[in-house]
């Protein structure tokens, strides 16, 4: 009697694909999307203004959070670079933002034209000691390492990324409802992109926006920025 060998058909195995880089990629546009779009929005629509700096505080935490657990990231590659600074550019974006925004306070509010400078320089002395730590190197944290090395592999090319960059730093002054504060947070996202991506220089990115936001409201825009001034359009 002839015997009859059974074989057992193998379990079946996923084929080779993209099955899993793609729902990595949709987890990370999904993630991107909630920080850098739906966060703003909610910000923006429905939350009051004075709960501005606690919801900025938590969503910088959490972008420093998901940060740290990015693959590859080393947070002492973010202190290279101190000194290779390029101070003539860093000067001269700052003269760039004088002159813009001297020109802009002029125009909507003569009156606050170098106010803080002249009339509360006490307060004017503790913004600048106290804007580029508080301020400028954690949203540096969150819109260059954070865009540019976890969300690496969605982003387009450069030069369109660093646009896309700039652009979603602009959203995410939303809630101020000013074109001023949109068009400024725009053009200065693509400095400070240009200086994190493109020279590789994260302190340079720091460095640039320290000054120009420092020079904001040595002029008198700071009135654009402040919470207690924010008006719905609805």
């Amino acid at each position: 009697m002839r015997e009859t060998v059974v074989q057992s058909t193998p379990a079946a195995r996923p084929r080779p694909g993209r099955s899993t880089p793609d729902l990595r990629k949709i987890r990370l546009l999904a993630e991107m999307v909630t920080l850098y779009i739906g966060v703003p929005l909610v910000l923006a629509l429905a939350l009051p203004a004075s709960t501005m700096f606690t919801i900025l505080l938590g969503v910088t935490v959490l972008g420093l959070a998901l940060l740290h657990l990015t693959p590859g990231f080393h947070w002492h590659d973010l202190l290279h670079g101190w000194h290779r600074i390029e101070w003539p550019i860093v000067l001269g974006i700052g003269v760039v933002t004088l002159a813009a925004g001297s020109w802009l306070v002029f125009l909507t509010n003569r009156e606050a034209w170098f106010g803080l400078l002249l009339h509360r320089p006490g307060m004017m002395i503790t913004i600048l000691l106290l804007y580029p730590l508080l301020s400028a190197l954690p949203q540096e944290l969150v819109f260059r390492p954070l865009f540019f090395r976890r969300y690496a592999e969605i982003l387009p090319a450069t030069p369109h990324a660093i646009l896309l960059n700039a652009a979603l730093f602009s959203f995410a002054h939303l809630l101020y409802w000013s074109w001023i504060v949109a068009a400024m947070t725009f053009v200065g996202g693509i400095a400070f992109a240009w200086a994190y991506e493109v020279r590789r220089n994260f302190p340079m990115a720091v460095a640039l926006h320290a000054v120009s936001g420092s020079i904001v409201f040595i002029v008198g825009l700071g009135m654009f920025f402040y919470s207690g001034n924010i008006v719905r359009p609805f």
